[in-house]
């Protein structure tokens, strides 16, 4: 007979933001992972104002599971203010949230229902190459696999923090929510990890990803880079200790003068932009990035 795993996690309040998402599928992955196991559990999605009328539908399925809440809002308050309005609906001790594009592996749940009680424990993510050739978000991503294994996790625990999945104590993320200025794509997760390490709180990183698999067109990738890229421009002093981007600035600074990054982006950003969408390259991107975070002095006004 199998020996009984040893649960840490007794009450437990899944949470799931969602925008122009399906998760219907997620919710029904979590409910059969959860049976087994005598907690006591609730999964709650919270709509954050879909414009796709099909897939709000599709997600209306969701309240029919046992445990499970599907709530629809009709105005879209952002990444960060959905999340604390998911914590405030919540009902039990430990929230577990999960980003909706998300997928989870066999042994998602009991893994966080028997690791370590912490504070926080941050799950990871593991990005799944099945994308289709040309695709410049799964071009990206897959570059950047280092910084979600669990070693480069311990090594830095509070840079790059991703809100795609983790565990936290329910009147620790009442206490100290995310920073709802943050109301476009971008930095909102980084800067909660900032403010835990401000805080002391530990992070305790654990190798129990969900998969990332679900990738935007071209053109929708750059939209979303060039919203982020604005967000980091607002919070820049909030965020320069912990943004690659003002850190590989600052560097170039000493060998490059900016004001030629800067030409060089009024002179040829659109062409960029247009190729990144058709053929897509990663120098380019970055190059754009560069350009399109150095010129935005010249647009948003202080």
């Amino acid at each position: 007979m199998r020996e009984a795993p040893d649960i840490k996690y007794h009450e437990l309040s899944i949470l799931i933001p969602t925008f122009n998402d399906e998760c219907d599928q997620l919710v029904v992955d979590l409910c059969h992972q959860l049976q087994p196991y005598p907690i006591t559990w609730e999964i709650i999605v919270a709509d954050d104002a879909s414009t796709n009328m099909k897939i709000r539908e599709t997600n209306h399925y969701i309240q029919q599971y046992p445990h499970c809440q599907y709530i629809e809002r009709t105005n879209n308050v952002g990444r960060a203010g959905i999340r604390n309005f998911l914590a405030h609906q919540a009902h039990y001790e430990w929230l577990l949230f999960i980003d909706s594009d998300m997928r989870i592996p066999t042994d998602y749940m009991v893994k966080y229902l028997t690791c370590e009680e912490a504070d926080v424990v941050d799950g990871g993510i593991k990005i799944i190459p099945s994308c289709q050739k040309g695709n410049l978000r799964c071009l990206h991503e897959l570059r950047t696999v280092k910084k979600h294994t669990l070693k480069y996790r311990l090594e830095h625990p509070y840079q790059d923090f991703h809100t795609a999945n983790f565990l936290i104590r329910r009147q620790i993320m009442l206490t100290h929510p995310f920073d709802e200025r943050f109301v476009k794509y971008g930095y909102e997760d980084v800067l909660f990890g900032k403010s835990l390490q401000d805080l002391h709180i530990p992070i305790l990183h654990i190798d129990n990803p969900t998969f990332f698999e679900i990738f935007e067109d071209n053109a929708s990738f750059v939209d979303k880079t060039e919203e982020g890229l604005r967000t980091l421009y607002q919070f820049r002093e909030e965020l320069k200790d912990y943004s690659h981007m003002i850190e590989k600035i600052d560097r170039l600074r000493n060998y490059v003068p900016l004001a030629l990054i800067r030409l060089w982006h009024r002179l040829m950003g659109t062409w960029e932009r247009q190729s990144l969408i058709r053929y897509p390259n990663l120098r380019i991107f970055d190059l754009y990035r560069l350009g399109y975070y150095l010129c935005l002095k010249d647009t948003i006004r202080e």
